[in-house]
């Protein structure tokens, strides 16, 4: 009995000494790796940090979130990271985005000059009223109730949302009716974003004109619902010499690469909805 006690705790101490070794060994390993992820990691934090920064420094730094980022820092980051898009940032100017492509390695898309139109020429004076609003002073607000105050549901609400995340004052409100001012207009996006009626857009610089309208109804609930929307007619695309305008889904639509600014669609619109710029 005393022999087969004293065999169990020789067993037993050989047991915990190798258990203690095992032990040993893995807590090194933990010990090394965690080294190494830190390393590593200091590193490669150091190597982005000097990316974005230098990123940073080239982006125009105009904070608007026409990127879909909350400011340049943070499209600055997603840049750096690959998750980001150079194309997405219209405010900077090709020779930065040149530079900031260096930096990414990445080909540099050619660009033409944009700036943004609002395709609406409604306002309290052509646009007719559903009810009267009397609530929170802002598109966004009127907007989630019955889709606006308009008959027409693509009318622009005239709150002034667009104005008040332009970051250069380029747009106006009167009338209801908002403007953008191209000599001001940066391109940033920001109106865009913040129109809950998507009816604004961009155009290229050099397009001398454009339809300030963005029904897609049928002529006789435009006409119901404003004095000036677009019915739909496709004269402007039928008199266009330069066949520069095709008719989508009641609306006309520009080539602008085909047109000439010969103005023959302002002058054949029933509407006067064909506007220069």
């Amino acid at each position: 009995m005393n022999n087969l006690l004293a065999s169990l705790g020789a067993v037993t101490a050989d047991t915990w000494k190798t258990v203690g070794i095992v032990a040993g060994i893995l807590l090194g390993l933990a010990l090394v790796i965690v080294i190494a992820i830190l390393v590593v990691g200091k590193v490669f934090k150091v190597n982005m940090d000097e990316k974005v920064t230098k990123i940073l420094e080239n982006l125009a730094g105009a904070n608007c979130g026409g990127c879909g980022c909350s400011g340049c820092a943070g499209f600055a980051a997603k840049l750096a990271d690959g998750s980001g898009d150079l194309s997405a940032c219209h405010v900077t100017s090709p020779e930065k985005k040149a530079e900031i492509a260096k930096l990414l390695g990445v080909e540099l898309k050619t660009e033409q000059p944009e700036v943004a139109i609002v395709k609406c020429n409604g306002g309290d004076a052509n646009a007719v009223d559903a009810f009267a609003y009397n609530g929170n002073q802002t598109c966004a607000a009127c907007n989630t109730l019955f889709d606006g105050n308009k008959v027409c549901k693509y009318a622009c609400l005239g709150c002034g949302d667009c104005k008040n995340v332009c970051p250069e004052n380029a747009i106006s409100v009167e009338g209801r009716i908002a403007k953008v001012d191209p000599d001001k207009c940066i391109n940033c996006g920001a109106c865009i974003l913040a129109c809950p009626k998507h009816i604004i857009e961009r155009i290229p610089a050099k397009a001398p004109v454009y339809v300030a309208c963005s029904s897609h109804c049928k002529a006789k609930e435009v006409m119901d619902a404003c004095k000036v929307g677009c019915i739909g007619c496709g004269a402007c695309a039928r008199k266009c010499p330069h066949g520069a305008i095709t008719m989508v889904d009641n609306l006309p639509v520009f080539d602008y690469d085909k047109c000439t600014g010969c103005k023959t669609c302002v002058a054949v619109c029933p509407r006067h909805i064909i506007l220069e710029r």
